[in-house]
């Protein structure tokens, strides 16, 4: 195993991480983690627009394989599912435990930090927090317990990015890899289906916030991520998502050596049926015009997903069906 120094390790030994946790408990205070806002006072177990008072609730934790190959490697993502979200997506999978009330485990800081050295235990190549934009306080106190109880390994960000770019700001220095989320180039689109108003402002700004802080994806001799951005596209019906935008963008206004993650996995759950639009999975040409509108835009670094699993791409010349 090639060890790498994560960067929360040298935030703890200046007092960085520290002082980043304090800024990021009073905004408990009067709830303003994220572009809702809601001012509610969490550390009094108020609850907002997110469901979410004083702990953070954990649904699952595991060893993950299933998410893009450098961040599973060989032993799997230690994967942290956190309860509830601020996006409301009218197809979303998980909407057992980011919708809904199902019973999930409220943890406490000291949980949550046991829960991050299990999984390190495990042999587990990262710490992977799921949903963590309304939690990231409790994260990060959780945080310091770990590193005194010998957390060593890399944090990731997975997030719908639906995010507010000051608070991304604060975790300079802290993130060693981003795994946002760039789900609509329309906020009509994002409004309709995921009740997030100006998500693209929100989603871009932060996602460039993620990018000047970490860069391109970096890979060890292993081929394991050990820093950087990659950015994830969810591929819906009827071009809902608008990817041909979202590639410019990232192409235009980050750098067309980004690593995307093209995911063909859709599938009209929860509340889709009400959506005749969204009520199917994509097809395959809907898919290969994504990778069309990716390529054309001069991006070659990621994955693109067949029906059944992932394949790596780099550079590869373009399916023969789109030819």
């Amino acid at each position: 195993y090639i060890f790498m120094t994560p960067l929360y390790l040298k935030a703890y030994n200046t007092g960085k991480l520290k002082k980043t946790t304090e800024k990021l408990w009073q905004l408990l205070k009067c709830c303003c983690l994220c572009p809702r806002k809601c001012k509610v006072n969490r550390l009094k177990d108020e609850r907002g627009y997110c469901k979410t008072g004083f702990s953070a609730g954990v649904y699952s934790y595991m060893p993950h394989h299933g998410e893009e190959p450098p961040i599973s490697g060989s032993r799997g993502s230690g994967t942290i599912f956190f309860s509830h979200c601020n996006m409301r997506c009218v197809y979303c999978e998980n909407y057992k435990f980011s919708q809904v009330d199902t019973k999930t485990q409220d943890a406490t800081v000291e949980e949550l930090a046991n829960i991050m050295l299990k999984l390190q235990k495990l042999s587990c190549h990262n710490i992977n927090f799921v949903t963590p934009t309304h939690v990231i306080p409790q994260i990060l106190k959780a945080l310091m317990i770990a590193i005194e109880e010998g957390l060593t390994i890399p944090l990731v960000y997975n997030s719908s990015g639906y995010e507010l770019p000051e608070v991304i700001r604060l975790l300079d220095g802290i993130i060693d890899i981003y795994l946002p989320d760039l789900r609509y180039a329309s906020d009509e689109m994002a409004i309709k289906y995921s009740n997030a108003p100006n998500y693209s402002f929100y989603s871009k700004n932060s996602i460039k916030e993620m990018y000047r802080q970490t860069g391109i994806a970096k890979f060890n001799e292993e081929g394991l991520i050990t820093g950087g951005v990659i950015i994830r596209h969810l591929v819906l019906p009827n071009n809902i998502s608008g990817t041909k935008e979202i590639m410019e963008f990232i192409a235009k206004e980050i750098s067309q050596e980004t690593y995307i993650s093209l995911m063909s996995q859709y599938l009209p759950c929860y509340k889709a049926s009400d959506f005749p639009e969204l009520n199917r999975r994509i097809s395959r040409k809907e898919y290969e015009n994504a990778y069309v509108a990716m390529s054309s835009a001069g991006l070659y670094n990621g994955w693109i997903q067949e029906e059944y699993g992932q394949e790596e791409l780099a550079g590869i010349n373009l399916p023969p069906s789109v030819k």
